[in-house]
Parts: C-alpha cells; structure tokens; sequence
C-alpha cells in the first residue's frame, strides 16, 4: 500500500510539473487534481484525455471510465465509489461520488522501521522553568472553573492588553501576556461523568503547561466543577505560581477583579525573570492541525508538514496527530506503522468508539467533509481523511493517546479529538504542545494561547489574497518551484524560529483567547 505521506504530485522530487494542467498522485489513481479551472474541451495530454464540462481548480477529473458502484482511488487508495456511471474526463464529486464500506488490512507494525535520529540534534531557544520543562512562549494565564467566572476572567485580563493598557507590562518585557481562557461548561453535568473529568484533564494541562509561568484559577463558587476537585484530581496545588478563588468567596465581582489584578501585579516580577536558551529540539511537541482543506490539503501543505514531522521526529521532537473523524477510512494507513501491535489496536478502538458514538447520536462518520472542504474539491471524508494523515509524514507511530491526556512519548503519537479545530487544538496543547502548525487551502484565522500556531497555505492563490494570516506558502509545490523535501526543511526551520520567540500571524493578530474550547461530551441538564 503507498501511504499518502509518499504520494507525491507531479514528479519525483514532490514538485509539479510546471506545464501539466492537472496533478497525478500515484500511478493506479482513477483520478488527477485540477490545477487550475479547466474547460469542456480541455485536453489533458499527459493523460490522453478530453475534459468534459467545467471542473473547478482542486477537484478531480475522471482518467477512465467508472461503472456505477465502482472504486474510485486517489493517492492510490479507494476514496469513494461511483454512484452512477463516469465518463472518462468527467467532473468527480458529490454528484457521482459516494462513501462505500470496504475491507481495511491493519497489519499492525508491518511497514514500521528502526528509527534514523541525526547525529547532531537541532536546537531552539527555549525558556527551561525550574522544574525542567521547556516553554516556547512566556504567558501569565487566567482559567476559569465554569462559564459563570468568564467576564471576570477577561475583565482581569483586559488591564494588562498592551493594546488598551500599554503602560501594565511595559517594565515586563519578557512576559508575552495575561490571556484568560475561558469556557461554556462546569455546571449541570454529572459530577462523576466522563464530560467533567475530560474538562478537569483539560484544565489541568493548562495549568501546568510550560507556557504558563504563573497561572489563576476562578470560579463562580457553586459550580459542579469545584476548584478544590479540580486540583486534587489533577495533581495541582496552590502555591507561588497558581492561585485559585471565588467570585462568590471573594465578594463579588469587583472586588473579585481587583483581587485578580493584585495577584498578577504580583507574579510578573518572577514571570519577567526568564531568559532564552539553547536547548535541544527534542523539547518541541507540535500539534498538528488542518482546517479549511481543499483539495490541494493533501498535495502541497499536509505533506510538506509530513516532510518537517519526519525531520522533527529524528531530531527527538514529537508531533501530535489529531481529529480521529478526519482519518477514518485512512486509518489502517497508521496502524501499519504503529510500533507495537497493541499501540495500533489503540487507534483502532478509538475509531470504533466514534462510530458508536456517531450512532447513539443518529449522526454519521461521513459527515465531513465541510461545505467549504467540498467547495475546494473534497468529496468524502475517506478522501480528506488520507490527505489530512499527510500530516503525520512516514514515521512510525509511537503510542495512542485520549483526549487531553499528558503526552510523554517522543515521535509521531495521534490523540483522539473531534475534527473542530479548536476543540481538537485545546486537547492537544492540553497533552503538552508547544506549537501548532495549521494548514489551511480555503484560508484560517486561528491562534491558540499559549502556544503559537503556524499557518501553511496550500495553494498560492490563498497565499496572495490571505497573507496577512498566512506564515508559509506550499502553493509553490504546486506551481513547480518547490519540491516537497524542500519546503519541509523550510518549515522545520521555521518551526525552531517560532519557538526560539519569533511572532506568528496568528499572535500578531492576537489570536488565541477565544480558541479554548474543550470538549463536551456531557449531557447537559
């Protein structure tokens, strides 16, 4: 089987032809990718082909014939199957396309090798607190018990925005911020249920992030979700560097924000103490994310990221695979790599999970791809779901993690979350990530304190009219300037820039507060 991390566009060094109209992933594909709109009459010479009707830039143009009920395969691997005949040089989409159950071969651990570390890791320049955790970033956060302490968390917040209040921080330098994060949730649900432990497991890896130096804690005081639970089950405890009260306790609200003021007033000397300093990449744990994809996601942006993962990966870093509803159908593609037998039974119970869970509530694995993944030219989630592993590169896969959990396994892992960006995100940066890369085809604005998102554009028409967002255009793969090993280097290294302390789009914007948003599984009652 080729895995889509190998299927590369065009020619053999991962750069497209500069002259062909459309893109070839792997010999035994149905299919080839639009570069541009092509036309009824368009002739694809390389295929020996006549284009039939209209077909948008990023979506697929049929190579032969497909009877009704058919396999139809892209990146070599069964993305749908014909729901009515296709005619070679037709339009391949949700109008003749459709989702299909087919037999997987997991073969756990067949295709997984000896891992290649380099001989002289890469560094970056970290801040490494007491402890001997590595921060890429240097905040002071705000959390919140329950949606109720929300406006005070912010109010706090707001006194120290260098945009409204520049005079706060300005002796503290080397503090990045005051964030509050805030959420919807805490009350109403069963305090011994799965959705509260998921929110205190979140909350919890907030509060000990790295990239927090000193953390508040509030709450509104009656909430299901109490602080004191909270912490105990968390492993947390008050001290200099977390700090947790009441609205309720403390007298309201605005002695509750006054209160909040004088705390943060009286950590930033501390906060503003660090310093930078090489440290080894094996410190960086990045989340991997996409939103927006198109049908250029799994051709340019996903495998350029593939390519810096791997690189990552024999540095001693670890990336974080994520959104279980975005590989499903793809899924046997990670379970060959795993390095156990077990860690690939992990992946898979995930996957079962989420079709129960898909059926209790009436819903369907197939509700993705979104209607502006379709618009870009993705048709099922089977398709999204083998570009969107592209992400992950070639490396084996190193353990299974569920949502928010503590991740403490180098190398490539995958975590379990919804496909929602920000839900998706806030697990990760939960389990540790110090940096987000977030490709994107039909354009994203995202941030998400306290660590910095990365953005990859996959084509260079998205680049051009969204750049203000964007922090790397992989469109040039696809205009044949680029080659896909090169644009990964470009991308590890600019990986190591941004957690040495160099801003990303996303954070220049000010991206990030409202990007918390954990994930809710509880009834509410």
């Amino acid at each position: 089987m080729t895995s889509p991390a190998h299927a590369r566009p065009g020619t053999s060094d991962g750069a497209a032809a500069a002259g062909a109209r459309a893109i070839r992933l792997h010999a035994d594909d149905d299919v080839v990718i639009a570069r541009a709109q092509l036309v009824a009459g368009t002739v694809l010479a390389e295929e020996g082909i006549t284009v039939s009707g209209l077909v948008p830039p990023g979506h697929k143009v049929a190579t032969r014939a497909v009877a009704a009920g058919e396999a139809v395969r892209r990146y070599g691997q069964i993305i749908g199957f014909a729901s009515q005949p296709i005619r070679a040089g037709q339009h391949v989409h949700t109008h003749n396309l459709a989702m299909g159950d087919f037999a997987r071969d997991y073969a756990y651990g067949a295709e997984a090798r000896a891992p290649r570390p380099v001989a002289e890791p890469a560094t970056f320049d970290g801040i490494v607190r007491a402890d001997g955790r590595v921060a890429t970033r240097n905040y002071i956060g705000i959390l919140t018990s329950v949606n109720c302490s929300a406006t005070v968390a912010r109010a706090i917040a707001d006194h120290f925005r260098r945009d409204i209040h520049p005079e706060a921080l300005a002796p503290y330098p080397n503090v990045d911020g005051v964030v509050a994060l805030t959420h919807g949730v805490g009350c109403a649900v069963d305090p011994q249920g799965e959705g509260l432990a998921v929110l205190q497991r979140t909350l919890g890896g907030y509060a000990c992030h790295p990239n927090f130096a000193s953390v508040l804690v509030i709450g509104l005081g009656c909430e299901t979700n109490q602080i004191p639970a909270l912490l105990a089950t968390q492993g947390l405890a008050e001290g200099e560097h977390l700090r947790a009260f009441s609205i309720q306790d403390t007298g309201g609200t605005t002695r509750t924000i006054a209160h909040g003021i004088a705390l943060i007033k009286a950590m930033l000397p501390a906060a503003n103490r660090v310093r930078r300093e090489p440290v080894p990449a094996r410190h960086l744990v990045v989340g991997l994310q996409c939103g927006g994809s198109d049908g250029y996601s799994g051709i340019s942006a996903n495998p350029v990221l593939g390519a810096a993962v791997d690189l990552l990966v024999r540095h001693g870093g670890t990336a974080i695979l994520s959104e279980t509803p975005e590989i499903y159908g793809a899924e046997h593609l990670l379970t060959r790599r795993a390095v156990t037998p077990e860690i690939g039974r992990k992946l898979v119970d995930r996957i079962r999970w989420w079709e129960a869970y898909c059926a209790r509530h009436g819903a369907s694995m197939d509700n993705n791809p979104s209607a502006g993944n379709k618009a870009g030219g993705l048709t099922t989630v089977l398709e999204k779901s083998l570009g969107g592993i592209a992400k992950g590169g070639s490396s084996n896969l190193s353990e299974v993690y569920e949502y928010a959990q503590p991740v403490r396994t180098p190398g490539l892992v995958f975590m379990d979350t919804p496909g929602y960006d920000p839900i998706s995100a806030t697990g990760q940066v939960a389990g540790g990530a110090n940096l987000i890369c977030f490709t994107t085809g039909r354009g994203s604005a995202y941030g998400c304190a306290p660590s910095p998102s990365v953005k990859l554009a996959t084509n260079t028409a998205l680049w051009e009219r969204q750049s203000d967002d964007m922090d790397l255009n992989c469109g040039a793969v696809l205009d044949g300037t680029a080659t896909i090993a090169e644009l990964g280097e470009q991308l590890f290294r600019l990986m190591l820039d941004t957690a040495s302390g160099k801003r990303s789009r996303s954070e220049l914007h000010g991206y990030g507060q409202n990007e918390f948003v954990p994930w809710q599984l509880s009834a509410i009652t």
